[in-house]
């Protein structure tokens, strides 16, 4: 009986199976890479019965599209510098700090791999594409209103989250303060007509 209690209560059992099989996810995904880990794989590593992962779940695709969501779509307080560039610079250094963390690379991975699975794995990108836009437009509206020239969160995207997320998907070096503040800065810069290049 208390256990059915506790099941129903917000942060109770139910959320503690979910971050147990989230974290699962995260370190199969690590360890052995996308596609190669069953179910059965989770549920073990969680120390969870299967049942109780399809009966939240439905399958593994839906989970996996769960955890890429909840992990990448870290909700950060969204920067209010006085600025555009100084806004621009600090959400992109906050965004370099989730994808470069300890999990950040394998789930990134993870919400590539998914967008070619089928009709979950496109809403599981559509949804992260959402929020990313989402948190860039209210820092681009917020410099609308003081007068600033702001680009398109699109062109945000392109020009300063994909280089950066490039870099961590192919392995690469280079997240570095100066590089985040050189992507935002040439984004300006082209915006202005080169100046300051």
């Amino acid at each position: 009986m208390s256990e059915k209690q506790s099941a129903r209560r917000p942060g109770g059992r139910s959320a503690r199976v979910a971050a147990q099989v989230h974290r699962a996810v995260t370190d199969l995904i690590g360890e052995r890479g996308y596609g190669n880990f069953t179910v059965g794989d989770v549920a073990a590593r969680a120390g969870v019965a299967d049942s109780s992962v399809y009966r939240r779940w439905g399958n593994l695709e839906a989970l996996l599209g769960e955890v890429a969501l909840s992990r990448l779509n870290a909700r950060s307080p969204m920067p209010d510098t006085g600025t555009l560039a100084g806004d621009l610079r600090t959400y992109a250094a906050q965004v370099a700090r989730e994808i470069t963390g300890p999990d950040g690379p394998a789930v990134l991975h993870l919400a590539v791999a998914l967008t070619g699975t089928g009709e979950q794995g496109e809403q599981a990108g559509e949804a992260l594409r959402t929020e990313r836009t989402r948190q860039l437009q209210s820092v681009l509206d917020r410099a609308g209103e003081r007068g600033e020239d702001a680009p398109e969160a699109f062109e945000v995207l392109d020009h300063v989250l994909a280089p950066m997320y490039i870099r961590v998907l192919f392995g690469m070096d280079g997240l570095t303060p100066e590089y985040i503040d050189g992507l935002v800065d040439r984004l300006l810069s082209f915006r202005t007509g080169g100046a300051g290049r």
